[in-house]
Formats: C-alpha cells, structure tokens, sequence
C-alpha cells in the first residue's frame, strides 16, 4: 500500500494530531506507513496518497493516562513525536490496552522521557522569564520578556502569565513563537530574536541585587545548582552575571562566618502572666445577670486552666472576643494571629484591617457586631525571628469548643457568621466544605442559625489582583446577606 502523509497546522496541536490519527485508526493504516509532517515542511518518503476520508467510526477507547502523556509528549521538540504518538495508539487499539503499565517497553518509556522534558522546560519558563518595562507613546507601559525554550511549550504555558500578570500587556518572545496579552485577549504571533526584546534596564540591577542577597555561600552547591539552573539559561537571567563572583568569594565568606560564631536567637517573647481567679468566684460571676461579666468570667477561667494544648504555653497571652454582648452578628474566625497575639485583641492584623474594611461596606458597624475565634491562642512553628501561622487541627477545635459554645451563648447573636473552615467546623462539630454552603444560612445541630464565608486571610493569599478583587466583592456581598438577615 502507498504511503499516507498527514500535514499538520502546527509543531504542537493535540487537537489535530488526535483528529487525523483518529482517521488513521478507522481507516486501518499502521503505523509504518504514515509520516507526520508540519505545515511548511515538505514530504520525503511518503505523501503521494491522500490521508483517508472521515468516517463515522466511534472514537478508540484509550487509557486516560494515555491522552494526559500524549498532551505534554507532544510539545517536545524531536521530529518523531508524532510517529511515536501514533505507534503507541495504534498498539493500545490493536490489542495492547495495558501498554502503559510495562515500564520498560521502549515506546511508553520514551513516551514518559518526552513529557518529563516537556514538564521541566515549563519549569523553567515559569521560573526564569524576566519582563522588562517598555513605555508606550500614549501612556503606559507594556513588558517585553524573551525566552529560549527548548520545546514547543509557549502556547500551553501562556495561561499561567494570563493568570499571574492579568493586570499587565506583556509580551513573551521566542524563536519559534510569541504570546501577546493586552489585558483582555491573549495572541499567539511569530517567532522573534533577541534584538526584538528591550535591552538591560534598572530592573536587572535590582534581579543582580536581589540574587546576591539572598545567595547563601555555605550552602554552595555547584553541581545541585547547575541543575536546577542551566547554564544555558544564564545569558538571559541578569543574576547570573553574579554566579561566578559569588561562587568565588563563597570559601572566604564561609570562613568568616565560622570565625563570628553562631548568631544569637531572637529573644523570646513573655508570656502575659494571668492569675487563675478562686474557683468561687468564677462561678458567682457567670451566674451574673451581667453579661458582660460573665464573659469576663469566662475569659478568665480559660485563660488560668492548666490543660491548655501544649503548643498554646509559646503564645504571649490569650486573646478571647471581643464586641457588645446582644450583638445581632457575631463573628467566629479561626484563631489569632502574630499580630492579634501580642495585641491580646482579635482581629487587628491584616485580615482584621480588611475585615473591617468589608464590614464597612456592608454596612456592618464593628462596634455593634461581636468578633471572636474558634481558637483562643497563637499556634505558630518559629522560624528565626518569624513566626509563621500553623492551621490548628481537630484536637485543638475540640478543646476550645465548649468555651466557644458557652461564649456564644452569653452574647446571644441572632446570626452567627463563621469566618473560615476552621470556624466552620467548630460551630458545626463535623468537616464541611465551605463553597457547598457558603452564603446561605443554615442549622447547626442546637439549632443555632449559621451563615458560613470564607476567612479574610484567604483573600489576601490570592495572587491574582483580578480573582482578589472578585472574591473581596463576593465576601461583601455574603456580609450584607448576613445583615439583612438580622436587619
């Protein structure tokens, strides 16, 4: 039989590729007798017959695996991409479904090979672009980086700026192809050089700055550091014309820093001291009429147990609610943060400032609503001089609950709101997930009318200006649903 030659529209359309060896398949043509071709390129050996019609044949049943190694395969740059592709379908339709679970058949490992280089040139992409600021005649600027990737992984890769730098126009330059994103639309154009790219600016000064910095010369490692950076990658990384004076100074430097000994540790900060109050007393004051002195006996009562989580004695102090007692909206988050830990009042950091500034465009008066956390004290894991939040675990909501419970029912709220996963299982007593209940107002198993959100500090975790921007307008709009409740 003559020899079928398949062009297709690009080095790395999956889409293609799969609807002409779809034809291929039906049509029963192996292997062998196909060559791939890309428009522009001419035909050797075969093409003189035309690929076969298409037909109405159902599509091969193929392992899933298969298709996702096939996506990413197919970037690479070796010429005999699409033959292998092509090969390894035609041996799982033809009798061989579990092809890919024989490691060592010399197809599937060549297969896997492709896709991890594919995998580690996206990498590479993600980590070693550098924009450089153009101005524009109108006003504006518009970013300029260039790029020398080793396969076909632009088009793939270019979503991942869309979503970093949505705020941006930007442009990615490289030999094979260009990605042009105007702050609405993303363009694929033509191949470019490195003279279409700007030249150093300030902006390098401060990568050299800023790689020197954090360089560490006693932790110096060649070997490990040409592998995760390639040399080839170095003429287009300003902090690379670094490497080779820090690579020489790191044995003086090291040297030196033996020689000066160990820094002292950051000094520890003290715990606020807080006398238990007579076991009496804490009775008589939460039997008061008076509720704000019985959260002050509450309060009171935590704060001098000596069955505290073992974590909470690296606290500085417990940091208990805070707002009017017949609050209509009572507020439970998750647990202090550094900040609210050394304040000893919730809410006060940087999600309590964004809190706030929710709570004002709602229409929420902080002063009449009542904020409080799930759990009491700061858990933290130190690192140097920084104290980096740790999520309490299920142990740690099972100890505060009952205090919160108690709390709760000493402000009587007409709607408590929580504020988090965290608050949300402590008022619930059971693992929910927040996006299946979030804004509507539910019961928990007292009856206790709860209306769930998510935590202000996820807001502030979110990369993307454009999805922070729409998930703080949606936080808002879940404050007011919980105002026109009690309203």
């Amino acid at each position: 039989m003559e020899g079928i030659g398949i062009l297709l529209p690009g080095p790395a359309g999956f889409p293609a590729w799969r609807a002409e060896a779809r034809r291929l398949l039906a049509a029963e043509i192996p292997p062998e007798q196909v060559e791939w071709r890309i428009a522009g390129e001419g035909f050797g050996l075969f093409g003189t017959a035309p690929p076969p019609a298409a037909g109405g044949e159902a599509a091969p049943r193929v392992p899933r695996r298969f298709v996702a190694l096939a996506e990413v395969a197919i970037r690479h740059r070796d010429p005999s991409r699409f033959a292998l592709l092509y090969r390894l379908l035609w041996r799982l339709a033809q009798g061989e479904p579990a092809l890919l679970e024989v490691p060592t058949d010399p197809d599937v490992l060549r297969l896997e090979a492709m896709a991890k280089s594919v995998g580690r040139d996206a990498h590479k992409l993600h980590a070693f672009l550098r924009f450089r600021p153009v101005a524009l005649p109108g006003g504006g600027e518009h970013h300029i980086a260039w790029f020398e990737p080793e396969h076909h992984i632009l088009e793939a890769e270019a979503g991942f700026f869309v979503r970093r730098f949505a705020g941006l126009r930007w442009s990615i330059l490289t030999p094979a192809a260009s990605a042009h994103w105007d702050g609405e639309s993303l363009r694929m154009g033509p191949g470019a050089t490195r003279r279409d790219a700007p030249p150093e600016d300030a902006g390098d000064a401060l990568w050299r700055s800023y790689y020197a910095a954090v360089f560490n010369p006693a932790r110096l490692k060649p070997a490990a550091m040409r592998a995760e950076m390639p040399m080839r990658y170095w003429r287009n990384l300003p902090e690379a014309q670094e490497i080779p004076r820090l690579m020489a100074e790191a044995p003086r430097r090291v040297a030196e820093m033996v020689a000066r000994g160990a820094t002292p540790p950051a000094p520890r900060r003290q715990r606020v001291a807080v006398q238990p109050a007579p076991a009496s007393d804490v009775a008589a004051a939460m039997d008061s009429d008076d509720p704000r002195t019985a959260l002050a006996a509450l309060a009171r009562e935590l704060a001098g147990r000596n069955d505290l989580p073992p974590w909470s004695a690296a606290a500085t102090q417990m940091v208990f609610g805070e707002g009017s007692p017949g609050a209509p909206l009572l507020f439970v988050g998750e647990q202090p943060g550094d900040e609210e830990d050394i304040a000893g009042r919730p809410f006060v950091g940087p999600a309590g400032r964004l809190f706030n500034r929710a709570l004002d465009e709602a229409g929420i008066p902080r002063d009449r609503s009542y904020v409080t956390n799930a759990v009491k004290h700061f858990k933290f894991t130190p690192t140097g001089r920084r104290r980096l939040h740790q999520s309490p675990d299920a142990g740690d909501i099972a100890y505060y609950r009952p205090f919160l419970q108690r709390e709760i029912a000493l402000v009587g709220p007409q709607l408590v709101v929580s504020l988090g996963a965290t608050a949300l299982r402590a008022l619930t007593g059971r693992p929910l997930a927040i996006n299946k209940t979030r804004g509507e107002v539910i019961r928990t198993e007292a009856g206790l009318p709860l209306l769930p959100t998510v935590h202000p500090s996820y807001l502030l975790r979110l990369p993307d200006p454009a999805a922070k921007e729409r998930e703080y307008a949606r936080f808002v709009a879940d404050l007011r649903a919980a105002h026109r409740e009690v309203a």
